[in-house]
């Protein structure tokens, strides 16, 4: 929860908005493999969702207005392909682009992850020529560690933001 958004576990009733985000071809343009999500797939998200919940702790989050209720986006932690690290991922309605809630949302969502899930270490990937994601983990504490080579010949950037140290008592 931030002063504008609520932030809340993904329930079946939110397909719908999932397809109307991730299925925006201009939208997931920076996502993944850059082609929009099937009914089918957003299915399926739901369901590797729930399951992240069961198993740990934590997975994709639905995005609403605090005073409107209404779905505006997605923000969560994920682990695609089994990956050790917990990634940061994020996708908005164009509609809502450019209203600061991607930063808003990551820069709490960080420190929720460190204080009430326990994670030390979280990493994040965005296209080099992806301006907006890279300022938005840049307002969040992420720094860049790396350059990733696709298989594409192009190239990903990884970030990666630490749990700040707790002082000894």
């Amino acid at each position: 929860m931030t002063e504008r958004l609520l932030v809340r576990r993904w329930m079946p009733d939110d397909r719908e908005p999932l397809l109307r985000v991730y299925g925006d071809a201009e939208a997931m343009r920076w996502v993944g493999d850059g082609v929009a999500l099937t009914p089918q797939q957003a299915t399926n998200w739901l369901e590797v969702t729930a399951n992240n919940y069961r198993q740990r702790g934590y997975g994709m989050y639905t995005v609403t207005l605090r005073n409107g209720g209404s779905v505006i986006g997605f923000c969560g932690l994920v682990h695609p392909d089994d990956q050790d690290k917990p990634e940061v991922k994020y996708a908005f309605a164009r509609e809502h682009w450019g209203h600061g809630y991607a930063s808003e949302v990551v820069c709490a969502l960080l420190p929720y992850a460190a204080e009430k899930l326990g994670l030390k270490q979280i990493i994040a990937t965005v296209a080099p020529d992806n301006a907006a994601s890279r300022r938005v983990l840049s307002k969040a504490g992420m720094k860049l560690i790396d350059t990733l080579p696709e298989d594409d010949g192009s190239q990903t950037l990884l970030l990666s933001w630490h749990a700040p140290a707790v002082a000894l008592q």
